[in-house]
């Protein structure tokens, strides 16, 4: 499902605040607009309002990835179905390029009135959201919402996570082939593979010293 790609617009909402680090650039309607990317048209209508706005549906689009990542799945679908009732969207079904009769896809020409391109192609249809709320906020939340739950239903609850390497806790969407994320980035990634590593020698070597030093303790014990 194509509209499995808007759920991204929910990851980077989210991943405007650290709240571990205590960081946050969300903070000016320019952050705003670039949370639209190649939606332009949509990011123009932003305004400062929207800040504050956008700020409160991130701290509920975080509870629907947190509780995900607890293994509650009816919280975060309960959570989810919340934003979508309260910032609903208009599908409609769009067409950018045409197939040949061969099944290639071309750019889009100039369809002629029953929806079919000269020269025997075929439009490409695909769904699309339609962006007719009131401000950017609605717009942008409503796309990233079903995005979201498009993402959810076609692979699961367990897809949507927060990374594991502290203080990260970036929001992600688990693309593995076998389920197997656990962190949002290959930087976090490594973090934590270096920390883990640099843990493990140290208990090794803790064990060592105490390895060490039993025999003496032992021949002390003997004298006494």
């Amino acid at each position: 499902m194509e509209l499995t790609y808007y759920s991204d617009y929910a990851v980077r909402l989210v991943n405007t605040e650290q709240p571990e680090r205590g960081e946050d650039t969300l903070t000016s309607v320019e952050a705003v607009r670039e949370l639209f990317g190649g939606a332009q048209q949509a990011a123009r209508r932003a305004t400062e309002s929207d800040v504050t706005r956008l700020r409160t549906v991130r701290t509920r689009l975080r509870a629907v990835f947190e509780a995900a990542d607890r293994g509650d799945e009816v919280l975060a679908v309960d959570l989810l179905n919340a934003l979508m009732m309260e910032f609903p969207v208009s599908p409609q079904i769009s067409g950018h390029e045409y197939r040949d009769d061969g099944g290639t896809s071309r750019s889009w020409g100039s369809p002629r009135s029953n929806g079919v391109e000269s020269g025997g192609g075929r439009p490409k249809w695909h769904m699309h959201i339609a962006d007719h709320a009131a401000n950017a906020t609605a717009g942008f939340t409503a796309t990233a919402c079903m995005g979201l739950a498009f993402h959810l239903t076609e692979l699961g609850v367990d897809r949507l996570g927060i990374c594991e390497a502290k203080p990260c806790r970036n929001a992600y969407l688990d693309t593995s082939t076998n389920r197997s994320r656990r962190y949002c980035s290959d930087r976090c990634a490594t973090r934590a593979n270096v920390a883990a590593y640099r843990a493990r020698k140290r208990l090794e070597s803790g064990r060592t010293a105490d390895s060490a030093q039993e025999p003496q303790a032992s021949a002390a014990r003997g004298e006494r």
